[in-house]
């Protein structure tokens, strides 16, 4: 990862925030401080920069990923957001993931399961949303709901859910044989964090559609979300999908976080520009003639 060069030390970061950042043996989520900004030597403003400086390259890689599809290749990339409410999921598919062309990119905000999707298996509506070749998908929560908001609500059996993550893990290996490349993302807030973000709906009248009381209720479960949360990216970060989890007390800093990983993810892949399949100077003599 290149650094700037000069006085704008504050756009300096470590070598790889993939690396820094990445779920490992022996992790521990309490350990993880959600206000910090792990390999971002400045503040709010340089973090902004940053953003801002390297949005033109998501929009890049994007266009090279779908070029070399064009040519026969299969590769994608999924970006998976999980958080707890407030935790800035929406902010990093407005500020981060709106660079890129949208025709290029699938969103899906995953909501409760409706009825059809109740009557298949809980990965049945996850297989639906993923990407195709040469795009980019986006989860805004995702099949981790699963082994989350049903384990910490009783939603089904204890069997149950602790299968579920060996089939997520099953899932995954499937996803990376295909051709994804799957960046999963733990937004990581503090329970003090989130008070004040809730707060601030209810004292501003423009903000009030954000909010919702159900979010009040989902907060008396904190303790029991970090269980389940802390168990869910143990036993689900591996080789072919490794979890990231990103301090974001700093809107500012997930932001650029989540960027700076989509961004070494797609430099890894590397996808390269297809060559012509046609007499480039042959056009280039007919185009003149014309």
């Amino acid at each position: 990862m290149a650094k700037t060069e000069g006085k704008h030390h504050e756009l300096e970061q470590a070598p790889w925030l993939t690396d820094l950042l990445r779920v490992g043996k022996g992790f521990r989520l309490e350990d993880v401080d959600p206000g910090s900004t792990p390999g971002f030597l400045g503040g709010k403003k340089g973090g902004a920069a940053a953003l801002f400086a390297r949005s033109p390259e998501l929009g890049t890689w994007q266009e090279r990923l779908h070029a070399e599809s064009t040519a026969g290749a299969s590769r994608r990339l999924l970006l998976v957001i999980q958080g707890m409410d407030t935790s800035g999921k929406g902010g990093i598919v407005r500020h981060v993931v709106g660079a890129m062309d949208p025709e290029g990119v699938r969103a899906t905000a995953f909501k409760a399961p409706t009825q059809e999707e109740r009557e298949h298996d809980f990965l049945w509506r996850i297989r639906n949303a993923r990407p195709g070749p040469g795009r980019i998908g986006v989860f805004d929560r995702s099949h981790y709901e699963d082994v989350l908001v049903v384990r910490v609500h009783d939603l089904v059996e204890p069997s149950q859910w602790r299968a579920r993550y060996a089939q997520i893990n099953a899932f995954e290996r499937e996803l990376a044989v295909e051709g994804t490349t799957v960046v999963k993302v733990m937004l990581h807030i503090s329970k003090a964090e989130q008070k004040d973000r809730l707060s601030k709906r209810l004292n501003h009248p423009e903000k009030y559609y954000k909010y919702n009381p159900g979010d009040l209720v989902e907060r008396g479960f904190w303790d029991d979300y970090m269980e389940a949360y802390q168990v869910a990216l143990t036993r689900c970060s591996t080789k072919d999908a490794p979890w990231f989890v990103v301090p974001a007390d700093h809107k500012w800093y997930a932001r650029y976080a989540v960027q700076t990983l989509l961004l070494e993810a797609l430099e890894r892949m590397d996808p390269p520009w297809p060559p012509a399949d046609y007499d480039v100077a042959e056009q280039k003599a007919l185009l003149a003639q014309s």
